[in-house]
């Protein structure tokens, strides 16, 4: 069960630090960039891609099943 715990709270500060970065390179859009130029500067950014391992944590936490005894 804490181990479940620590992979949630593991997943949901990951998620939430990628989140940040994505939304603080938004600004690149008031640069120039144009949409799709901003996608893929995203997607070659480990720290955006750190939100989806996220995602996947807190997936694997919350329905994953346990092993019974």
């Amino acid at each position: 069960m804490i181990f479940r715990i620590v992979i949630f709270l593991l997943g949901v500060v990951m998620a939430s630090l990628g989140l940040s970065f994505i939304i603080i390179y938004l600004n690149l859009l008031n640069m120039g960039y144009s949409f799709s130029e901003y996608v893929n500067f995203i997607i070659r950014k480990w720290e955006c891609l750190i939100m989806i391992v996220g995602f996947f944590f807190i997936f694997l936490s919350l329905y994953r099943k346990g092993i019974k005894k």
